[in-house]
């Protein structure tokens, strides 16, 4: 009697944690709908030339003797108000710097092709757009919708240059190939170009504690692998199958943006850091984002643009546990590609 008391005082507190719960989610829902419809961002814009400058002056006049900085800063006025009176304005060629940080669901994307759109408004062929890419790649079709986004420039005429620092591996690969030209530094991870599914299977648990599952379906394919059904051969094979296909898909891709790339070669799935990237053709130079657009401050105007989404709080927390997730998915993924290899 006393086990029934209170086997009903835990699921009286189950329940009402449970109806507590759907509540608020229901609540939290609701306010997202609205919050979503009133979200808005901002473009923003800045010159890397004007920001390079003033650090290189700030600096420059901090190493000054006191007896000279006053004749320094009258010629520097002079020169300013000659180059004012001349109309000087600077190179014509405009630099476009636009940066993607990829989580698992692309969710850069959107400011993306927010900058896209009003870059290529203005910019011409004899412009050119910089996208600094950090991805380890993530689900298909939202690294599929990255990347065309990167194609719509391609499709403009305007040169597109991709810089890597860190890592564009799987669907961060699959954006940068689009590019004219890659640049990968030196210990950038780069290819990846494979195709990787999971699913966990709770069948033989369930069964052992007399838990049935059914799960309805009207089409033979509809569900091939299930986390709580029993999976067949069949069902596997299928899944594998179209594992397969997608990898298909993704090779070509590649092949289509770099056709010099010996695509069976490069596509197993494996990685590689830049230097040998380089040498096997995934990339085409050996070099820092930051030594590229440095050498191109006397030749271009450049300009970092971004697009800059506010976002109310609950938004913000999810967020937050969102790149918790990918960064544990990074650690998984950094330990199933580096392995041995530790710096």
């Amino acid at each position: 009697m006393e086990f029934l008391t209170d086997y009903g005082l835990f699921f009286a507190k189950t329940l009402t944690f449970l109806i507590a719960l759907l509540l608020a989610t229901a609540i939290i829902a609701g306010a997202a709908g609205r919050a979503r419809k009133a979200e808005k961002g901002h473009l923003d814009v800045r010159s890397v030339n004007d920001n390079i400058a003033h650090n290189r002056q700030k600096l420059s006049d901090s190493l000054l003797k006191d007896g000279e900085r006053k004749a320094v800063l009258k010629a520097r006025r002079k020169d300013e108000k000659r180059k004012r009176k001349k109309g000087e304005q600077g190179p014509n060629k405009h630099l476009f710097v636009l940066d993607f940080k990829g989580d698992m669901k692309a969710g850069a994307a959107q400011s993306l092709r927010e900058e896209i759109t009003a870059v290529l408004g203005l910019a011409s062929a004899h412009d050119e757009i910089v996208v600094r890419l950090e991805s380890p790649g993530g689900m298909v079709h939202s690294y599929g919708f990255a990347s065309s986004q990167l194609d719509r420039i391609r499709k403009s005429g305007v040169p597109l240059t991709v810089c890597v620092d860190k890592v564009a591996a799987s669907g961060g690969y699959m954006m940068a190939c689009v590019a004219d030209k890659i640049l990968a530094a030196p210990f950038a991870y780069i290819g990846s170009i494979g195709v990787l599914a999971q699913v966990p299977n709770f069948h033989r648990l369930l069964k052992k504690h007399d838990v049935d599952v059914e799960i309805l379906t009207a089409g033979e394919y509809k569900r091939t692998l299930t986390m709580l059904g029993e999976n067949t051969e069949k069902g596997r094979e299928k899944f594998i199958r179209d594992l397969q296909e997608t990898h298909n898909h993704f090779k070509d891709f590649v092949q289509a943006h770099r056709a010099n790339l010996d695509i069976d070669q490069v596509a197993t799935g494996e990685v590689w850091l830049g230097t040998r990237a380089h040498e096997i053709g995934l990339v085409d130079e050996v070099m820092t984002s930051d030594e590229y657009i440095i050498s191109q401050l006397d030749s271009a105007r450049i300009f970092e643009v971004s697009y800059l989404i506010k976002k109310p709080l609950h938004r913000k927390v999810g967020m937050a546990a969102e790149e918790s997730a990918d960064r544990l998915a990074m650690r998984w993924w950094q330990r199933l590609t580096q392995s041995s290899y530790k710096l």
